[in-house]
């Protein structure tokens, strides 16, 4: 029987209290998945990109469009463009409703995309489906 990897979940967040509502959220929801947090662009984008981690485990990215250092949108479009983390999910949690932003997201290849402030019950119901996702997603082993 084939064994299965966790998913990685990878936060892209720079405000701390966000950061932690998400986490707390989710966890509130069930998923119990490893969260790796990064508060910067540049940070986040250097561990996606090392080989461990490309070629690691399945990942699953929550993103802030709004960084210090480098805007979300740059970060979703280097990750799939990338031909293995292409293929991680990709979750937009920010504070920009620009539906012109939206589109350019969806059209860059992002999953979800949720607005900050978070209402909860829509965060809840979208993470229960993560949560979901990740009990159901199943990586072959590497031959």
């Amino acid at each position: 029987m084939p064994q299965h990897q966790s998913v990685t979940i990878v936060m892209v967040e720079d405000d701390e209290g966000h950061a932690r509502l998400i986490e707390k959220n989710i966890r509130r929801a069930g998923v119990c998945n490893e969260i790796r947090h990064y508060t910067s662009g540049t940070a986040a984008l250097q561990h996606l990109l090392n080989p461990a981690i490309r070629n690691g485990g399945p990942l699953l990215v929550l993103l802030d469009l709004n960084l210090p250092d480098m805007s979300g949108v740059d970060i979703l479009a280097q990750i799939k463009r990338d031909e293995k983390l292409r293929l991680a999910p990709v979750v937009v949690l920010t504070t920009t409703d620009d539906q012109r932003e939206i589109q350019r997201c969806y059209d860059l290849g992002a999953n979800v995309y949720i607005t900050k402030p978070v209402e909860y019950e829509t965060f809840s119901q979208a993470i229960r489906q993560l949560g979901l996702f990740l009990s159901v997603i199943q990586i072959p082993e590497a031959s």
